[in-house]
Protein backbone atom coordinates (compact mmCIF):
# COMPACT_ATOMS: atom_id res chain seq x y z
CA UNK A 1 0.00 0.00 0.00
CA UNK A 2 0.91 3.68 -0.64
CA UNK A 3 1.84 6.33 1.53
CA UNK A 4 0.54 10.02 -0.17
CA UNK A 5 2.50 12.73 0.42
CA UNK A 6 0.59 16.44 0.05
CA UNK A 7 3.17 19.26 0.12
CA UNK A 8 5.38 21.09 -2.44
CA UNK A 9 8.58 20.23 -4.21
CA UNK A 10 10.98 22.71 -2.22
CA UNK A 11 10.18 20.81 1.51
CA UNK A 12 13.21 19.35 2.15
CA UNK A 13 11.48 18.44 5.68
CA UNK A 14 9.31 15.70 3.80
CA UNK A 15 12.47 14.73 2.02
CA UNK A 16 13.30 13.06 5.39
CA UNK A 17 10.46 11.00 5.77
CA UNK A 18 10.64 10.06 2.13
CA UNK A 19 14.28 8.93 2.06
CA UNK A 20 13.28 6.40 4.77
CA UNK A 21 10.26 4.65 3.46
CA UNK A 22 12.09 4.50 0.16
CA UNK A 23 14.85 2.85 1.62
CA UNK A 24 12.53 0.21 2.89
CA UNK A 25 10.55 -0.48 -0.28
CA UNK A 26 7.45 1.10 0.89
CA UNK A 27 5.56 2.85 -2.10
CA UNK A 28 5.58 6.65 -1.75
CA UNK A 29 3.37 9.01 -3.75
CA UNK A 30 4.17 12.81 -3.40
CA UNK A 31 1.33 15.79 -5.02
CA UNK A 32 1.30 18.77 -4.61
CA UNK A 33 -2.54 19.91 -4.61
CA UNK A 34 -1.50 23.29 -6.15
CA UNK A 35 -0.67 21.48 -9.24
CA UNK A 36 -4.18 20.00 -10.23
CA UNK A 37 -5.02 20.05 -12.63
CA UNK A 38 -2.09 19.01 -14.80
CA UNK A 39 0.90 17.99 -13.05
CA UNK A 40 -1.61 16.52 -11.26
CA UNK A 41 -4.86 14.04 -12.18
CA UNK A 42 -7.76 12.86 -10.27
CA UNK A 43 -10.93 10.73 -10.92
CA UNK A 44 -13.46 9.42 -8.71
CA UNK A 45 -16.34 6.93 -9.45
CA UNK A 46 -19.94 6.31 -7.43
CA UNK A 47 -21.59 3.49 -8.48
CA UNK A 48 -23.53 0.81 -7.24
CA UNK A 49 -23.12 1.95 -3.80
CA UNK A 50 -18.90 1.80 -3.91
CA UNK A 51 -16.23 4.27 -4.81
CA UNK A 52 -13.53 4.16 -6.87
CA UNK A 53 -10.98 6.25 -7.12
CA UNK A 54 -7.28 7.42 -8.53
CA UNK A 55 -4.74 9.70 -8.08
CA UNK A 56 -2.16 10.41 -11.52
CA UNK A 57 1.17 12.16 -10.90
CA UNK A 58 4.39 12.11 -13.42
CA UNK A 59 2.15 9.42 -15.48
CA UNK A 60 1.70 7.06 -12.65
CA UNK A 61 -1.48 6.01 -11.47
CA UNK A 62 -2.23 5.03 -7.85
CA UNK A 63 -5.61 3.72 -6.54
CA UNK A 64 -6.78 5.57 -3.62
CA UNK A 65 -8.40 2.29 -2.28
CA UNK A 66 -4.47 1.64 -1.85
CA UNK A 67 -3.68 4.52 0.15
CA UNK A 68 -2.08 3.56 3.61
CA UNK A 69 -1.62 6.95 5.12
CA UNK A 70 -2.26 10.34 4.22
CA UNK A 71 0.63 13.12 5.46
CA UNK A 72 -1.09 16.48 4.71
CA UNK A 73 2.49 17.91 5.24
CA UNK A 74 2.27 21.88 3.84
CA UNK A 75 0.46 21.23 0.57
CA UNK A 76 -0.15 24.17 -1.95
CA UNK A 77 -3.71 25.85 -2.44
CA UNK A 78 -5.54 23.42 -4.63
CA UNK A 79 -5.11 24.88 -8.73
CA UNK A 80 -3.02 27.27 -8.00
CA UNK A 81 -0.48 26.56 -10.53
CA UNK A 82 -3.19 25.75 -13.10
CA UNK A 83 -3.41 27.79 -16.33
CA UNK A 84 -6.43 29.06 -15.79
CA UNK A 85 -6.14 29.49 -11.82
CA UNK A 86 -9.19 31.25 -9.92
CA UNK A 87 -11.07 31.46 -6.99
CA UNK A 88 -13.64 28.82 -8.62
CA UNK A 89 -11.19 26.52 -10.30
CA UNK A 90 -9.20 26.59 -6.39
CA UNK A 91 -12.57 25.49 -4.55
CA UNK A 92 -13.24 22.85 -7.60
CA UNK A 93 -9.75 21.58 -6.88
CA UNK A 94 -10.02 21.28 -3.37
CA UNK A 95 -13.68 19.99 -2.88
CA UNK A 96 -12.89 16.81 -5.59
CA UNK A 97 -9.35 16.27 -3.98
CA UNK A 98 -9.88 16.65 -0.17
CA UNK A 99 -13.42 14.90 -0.61
CA UNK A 100 -12.44 12.02 -2.46
CA UNK A 101 -9.42 11.22 -0.19
CA UNK A 102 -12.04 11.83 3.01
CA UNK A 103 -13.66 8.37 1.27
CA UNK A 104 -10.60 6.17 1.90
CA UNK A 105 -10.06 4.34 5.09
CA UNK A 106 -6.13 5.88 4.97
CA UNK A 107 -4.70 7.39 8.59
CA UNK A 108 -4.48 11.18 8.58
CA UNK A 109 -0.83 13.24 9.48
CA UNK A 110 -2.81 15.44 10.29
CA UNK A 111 -6.73 15.32 9.16
CA UNK A 112 -7.64 18.34 7.22
CA UNK A 113 -10.55 19.41 10.18
CA UNK A 114 -7.60 18.82 13.02
CA UNK A 115 -5.63 20.53 10.93
CA UNK A 116 -7.58 23.45 10.42
CA UNK A 117 -9.18 24.34 13.91
CA UNK A 118 -5.30 23.74 15.46
CA UNK A 119 -3.76 26.71 13.35
CA UNK A 120 -5.73 28.78 15.54
CA UNK A 121 -3.86 30.69 18.34
CA UNK A 122 -6.61 31.63 20.53
CA UNK A 123 -7.80 28.00 21.17
CA UNK A 124 -3.96 26.85 21.39
CA UNK A 125 -3.51 28.77 24.34
CA UNK A 126 -6.96 27.43 25.90
CA UNK A 127 -6.39 23.95 25.21
CA UNK A 128 -3.16 24.29 26.67
CA UNK A 129 -4.16 25.66 29.52
CA UNK A 130 -7.00 22.86 29.96
CA UNK A 131 -4.16 20.10 29.64
CA UNK A 132 -2.46 21.32 32.41
CA UNK A 133 0.70 23.31 30.66
CA UNK A 134 1.77 27.24 31.58
CA UNK A 135 0.89 29.57 29.59
CA UNK A 136 1.86 33.16 30.14
CA UNK A 137 -0.71 35.67 30.48
CA UNK A 138 -2.42 36.96 26.82
CA UNK A 139 -4.61 39.43 25.58
CA UNK A 140 -5.97 39.58 22.20
CA UNK A 141 -7.84 42.83 21.85
CA UNK A 142 -8.18 45.79 19.32
CA UNK A 143 -9.62 47.98 22.79
CA UNK A 144 -6.83 50.40 23.22
CA UNK A 145 -8.24 50.60 26.43
CA UNK A 146 -8.09 46.96 27.78
CA UNK A 147 -4.70 46.68 26.13
CA UNK A 148 -3.34 49.99 28.18
CA UNK A 149 -4.93 48.24 31.34
CA UNK A 150 -3.15 44.75 30.48
CA UNK A 151 0.14 46.56 30.35
CA UNK A 152 -0.94 47.75 33.84
CA UNK A 153 -0.91 44.38 35.41
CA UNK A 154 2.02 43.05 32.98
CA UNK A 155 4.33 46.32 32.37
CA UNK A 156 6.78 43.82 30.85
CA UNK A 157 5.16 42.29 27.13
CA UNK A 158 6.30 40.99 24.25
CA UNK A 159 3.63 41.45 20.87
CA UNK A 160 3.13 38.81 17.77
CA UNK A 161 1.09 37.86 15.29
CA UNK A 162 -2.21 36.31 16.13
CA UNK A 163 -1.55 34.26 13.19
CA UNK A 164 1.94 33.10 14.01
CA UNK A 165 3.44 33.25 10.49
CA UNK A 166 7.05 31.65 10.39
CA UNK A 167 9.07 33.07 8.28
CA UNK A 168 9.93 29.98 6.06
CA UNK A 169 6.36 29.98 5.43
CA UNK A 170 6.70 32.79 2.15
CA UNK A 171 4.29 35.08 3.92
CA UNK A 172 4.70 37.99 5.81
CA UNK A 173 6.13 37.02 9.52
CA UNK A 174 7.01 39.36 11.94
CA UNK A 175 9.23 38.29 15.01
CA UNK A 176 8.16 38.35 18.46
CA UNK A 177 8.99 41.75 19.68
CA UNK A 178 9.03 43.60 23.29
CA UNK A 179 6.45 46.56 23.73
CA UNK A 180 8.68 49.88 24.46
CA UNK A 181 7.66 51.59 27.59
CA UNK A 182 5.09 54.20 27.33
CA UNK A 183 2.92 52.20 24.67
CA UNK A 184 -0.40 54.13 24.01
CA UNK A 185 -1.79 51.50 22.40
CA UNK A 186 -3.73 53.20 20.10
CA UNK A 187 -2.49 50.83 17.37
CA UNK A 188 -4.61 47.83 18.25
CA UNK A 189 -8.04 49.17 17.16
CA UNK A 190 -6.48 48.37 13.69
CA UNK A 191 -6.58 44.80 13.60
CA UNK A 192 -6.32 41.84 16.90
CA UNK A 193 -3.11 42.19 18.58
CA UNK A 194 -1.80 39.59 21.22
CA UNK A 195 0.23 41.14 23.42
CA UNK A 196 1.74 37.92 26.37
CA UNK A 197 3.59 38.81 29.31
CA UNK A 198 7.18 38.08 28.42
CA UNK A 199 8.70 35.06 29.89
CA UNK A 200 12.39 35.29 31.03
CA UNK A 201 13.73 32.50 29.68
CA UNK A 202 17.14 30.87 29.69
CA UNK A 203 16.56 28.73 26.82
CA UNK A 204 13.76 27.48 23.87
CA UNK A 205 12.24 24.63 23.63
CA UNK A 206 11.08 22.45 20.60
CA UNK A 207 9.08 19.44 21.45
CA UNK A 208 8.41 17.38 18.24
CA UNK A 209 5.83 14.80 18.54
CA UNK A 210 5.09 11.75 16.18
CA UNK A 211 2.61 9.61 17.23
CA UNK A 212 3.33 8.41 20.93
CA UNK A 213 7.37 9.17 20.66
CA UNK A 214 8.61 12.43 21.96
CA UNK A 215 11.90 14.94 20.69
CA UNK A 216 12.75 17.35 22.27
CA UNK A 217 15.46 20.07 21.51
CA UNK A 218 16.72 22.78 23.51
CA UNK A 219 18.82 25.91 22.60
CA UNK A 220 19.77 28.25 24.97
CA UNK A 221 19.17 31.68 25.24
CA UNK A 222 20.96 34.52 22.87
CA UNK A 223 23.93 36.62 24.35
CA UNK A 224 22.92 38.64 27.32
CA UNK A 225 22.88 42.45 26.94
CA UNK A 226 20.92 43.03 23.58
CA UNK A 227 18.79 45.65 25.18
CA UNK A 228 19.27 48.41 22.91
CA UNK A 229 16.11 50.31 22.00
CA UNK A 230 14.27 48.38 18.64
CA UNK A 231 11.74 50.05 16.70
CA UNK A 232 9.78 47.14 15.49
CA UNK A 233 6.41 45.78 16.59
CA UNK A 234 3.28 44.70 15.27
CA UNK A 235 0.27 46.82 13.84
CA UNK A 236 1.85 49.39 14.88
CA UNK A 237 2.73 48.47 18.31
CA UNK A 238 6.87 49.32 19.05
CA UNK A 239 9.09 47.07 20.30
CA UNK A 240 12.15 47.38 22.56
CA UNK A 241 15.03 45.61 23.67
CA UNK A 242 17.01 43.11 21.51
CA UNK A 243 15.60 39.67 19.80
CA UNK A 244 12.75 37.48 21.74
CA UNK A 245 12.05 35.13 19.06
CA UNK A 246 14.03 32.24 18.44
CA UNK A 247 13.60 32.31 14.99
CA UNK A 248 15.60 35.32 14.10
CA UNK A 249 18.35 35.36 16.86
CA UNK A 250 21.93 34.44 15.10
CA UNK A 251 23.15 34.25 18.93
CA UNK A 252 20.53 31.59 20.08
CA UNK A 253 21.64 27.93 20.49
CA UNK A 254 23.08 25.69 19.11
CA UNK A 255 20.23 22.42 19.44
CA UNK A 256 20.82 20.03 21.82
CA UNK A 257 18.88 16.89 23.11
CA UNK A 258 16.65 17.47 26.22
CA UNK A 259 14.55 15.23 28.35
CA UNK A 260 11.01 15.90 28.48
CA UNK A 261 9.60 15.95 32.30
CA UNK A 262 7.07 13.75 33.08
CA UNK A 263 4.21 16.50 33.69
CA UNK A 264 4.53 17.85 30.10
CA UNK A 265 4.73 14.59 28.22
CA UNK A 266 1.35 13.62 29.79
CA UNK A 267 0.00 17.42 29.03
CA UNK A 268 1.15 17.30 25.33
CA UNK A 269 -0.23 13.99 25.35
CA UNK A 270 -3.51 14.93 26.55
CA UNK A 271 -3.56 18.16 24.10
CA UNK A 272 -2.98 16.03 20.77
CA UNK A 273 -5.80 14.14 21.64
CA UNK A 274 -7.89 16.15 22.46
CA UNK A 275 -6.96 18.22 19.26
CA UNK A 276 -6.79 15.22 17.09
CA UNK A 277 -3.26 15.25 16.06
CA UNK A 278 -0.77 12.81 15.04
CA UNK A 279 1.85 15.29 14.83
CA UNK A 280 2.71 18.64 15.92
CA UNK A 281 5.40 21.04 17.07
CA UNK A 282 5.69 22.58 20.24
CA UNK A 283 7.08 25.74 21.17
CA UNK A 284 7.92 26.12 24.91
CA UNK A 285 10.19 29.00 27.05
CA UNK A 286 12.27 27.81 29.59
CA UNK A 287 12.65 29.66 32.55
CA UNK A 288 15.24 30.68 35.23
CA UNK A 289 13.17 27.87 37.44
CA UNK A 290 12.93 25.49 34.27
CA UNK A 291 9.22 25.71 33.98
CA UNK A 292 8.46 25.31 30.25
CA UNK A 293 5.67 28.14 29.33
CA UNK A 294 3.60 27.13 26.34
CA UNK A 295 4.04 29.15 23.83
CA UNK A 296 2.80 27.45 20.48
CA UNK A 297 2.12 24.48 18.50
CA UNK A 298 2.63 24.11 14.54
CA UNK A 299 0.17 21.18 13.64
CA UNK A 300 2.91 21.44 10.80
CA UNK A 301 5.83 22.45 11.97
CA UNK A 302 9.27 22.26 10.75
CA UNK A 303 11.88 18.90 12.42
CA UNK A 304 14.37 19.21 9.73
CA UNK A 305 16.97 21.83 11.56
CA UNK A 306 16.62 19.83 14.51
CA UNK A 307 16.96 16.36 13.27
CA UNK A 308 20.26 17.95 11.79
CA UNK A 309 21.46 19.41 14.83
CA UNK A 310 21.15 17.06 17.47
CA UNK A 311 20.58 13.86 15.47
CA UNK A 312 17.14 12.83 16.88
CA UNK A 313 15.28 9.98 13.94
CA UNK A 314 12.42 12.20 13.60
CA UNK A 315 11.75 11.69 9.75
CA UNK A 316 12.24 8.02 10.48
CA UNK A 317 9.15 8.30 13.55
CA UNK A 318 7.73 10.08 10.87
CA UNK A 319 7.82 7.39 7.94
CA UNK A 320 7.44 4.62 10.85
CA UNK A 321 3.87 5.85 11.79
CA UNK A 322 3.37 6.68 8.39
CA UNK A 323 3.84 3.28 6.95
CA UNK A 324 1.69 1.64 10.45
CA UNK A 325 5.04 -0.65 10.97
CA UNK A 326 8.40 -0.54 12.90
CA UNK A 327 11.22 0.16 9.68
CA UNK A 328 13.28 -2.25 9.47
CA UNK A 329 16.88 -1.42 8.59
CA UNK A 330 17.12 -0.13 4.88
CA UNK A 331 17.85 -2.48 1.95
CA UNK A 332 19.63 -1.75 -1.10
CA UNK A 333 18.38 0.60 -3.47
CA UNK A 334 16.05 -1.09 -6.05
CA UNK A 335 13.80 -0.39 -9.47
CA UNK A 336 10.75 0.25 -7.12
CA UNK A 337 12.39 2.24 -4.14
CA UNK A 338 13.91 4.53 -6.87
CA UNK A 339 10.21 4.88 -8.28
CA UNK A 340 8.47 5.65 -5.30
CA UNK A 341 8.64 9.52 -5.49
CA UNK A 342 8.17 10.07 -9.06
CA UNK A 343 8.84 13.78 -8.64
CA UNK A 344 11.75 13.41 -6.16
CA UNK A 345 13.92 10.92 -8.63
Amino acid sequence: MTVLILTSDQDVTADMAVVELNARGIPVLRLDPAELPGGVDLSGEYAHGDFEGHLSVGGRVVSMAGLRSIWVRRPGVPAAHADAASAWLTEEASQALYGMLRCTGARWMNHPDAARQARHKPWQLWLARECGLPVPATLITTFPRVARAFAERYPDLVVKPVSGAHPGDGTLAVPTTRVRPGEDYRAVAHGPTLLQRRVRKRADIRLTCVGEQLFAARAASGAPGADAPDTAGVGGVGGVGGVVDVRFDPDAGPWRPVDVPRRVADAVHGYLTRAGLAYGAFDFAEDADGIWWFLECNQSGQFGFVEIETGQPIGRAVAEWLAGEPLGPAGPPDADACRADPTHP
